[in-house]
């Protein structure tokens, strides 16, 4: 594998090749408004944000430092996908929370929402712990793909069901360092 060349209009992996979708400067600039929106709706509380590892550590560091209001933070690891492009349909749970939820304000933190499966899996764990209340929000989100009844808060961009990498998102765990999101071109 060599270095990653922004100079070229694609990133080739293997025989399929991805071509830009959202630059960095658009990234940047929707997650500076969400991160305004948040502070605004959680002004006087303190939420903790649930970063979804390993997806949505970027966006999760890009947005806390857009928050203006005091907070917390704490990671989940589930799986879905292994390192293959579409999820296998079964969610395991591989890292839980450190913190103790109940009655907090919780800000749950994805890179992207295909099926829902996940934030659905989620959402039921997380009620039983009690918080005061659960929000979401994700980078990405495909409607066309949602099988199931999730409500996302806060979205960045709504995509169509291409196959993604960049900024977090990976194709068996690798390209996550990419400063853009790529799709996969037809």
């Amino acid at each position: 594998m060599g270095k990653i060349d922004y100079k070229k209009d694609f990133i080739q992996v293997g025989n399929e090749k991805f071509i830009p979708m959202i630059s960095e400067e658009k990234l940047a600039l929707r997650v500076k408004e969400i991160g305004e929106q948040i502070s605004h709706d959680y002004e006087g509380k303190l939420p903790i944000f649930i970063g979804v590892l390993n997806g949505s550590f970027m966006f999760l560091s890009d947005l806390l430092k857009q928050v203006t209001i005091h907070c917390e933070m704490d990671f989940m690891k589930l799986s879905s996908y292994g390192d293959e492009k579409i999820s296998s349909g079964n969610v395991k749970m591989l890292k839980e929370l450190n913190a103790d939820i109940t009655e907090r304000h919780i800000i749950v933190v994805e890179d992207i929402v295909d099926s829902g499966l996940s934030i659905n899996y989620m959402d039921g764990l997380l009620k039983q712990l009690e918080p005061a209340s659960i929000k979401y929000a994700s980078l990405l989100v495909k409607p066309n793909s949602l099988k199931y009844d999730v409500k996302i808060d806060y979205i960045g961009f709504e995509i169509t069901d291409q196959f993604v990498i960049g900024y977090g998102l990976d194709y068996a765990q690798k390209f996550r360092n990419l400063r853009a999101i790529y799709q996969l071109s037809e």
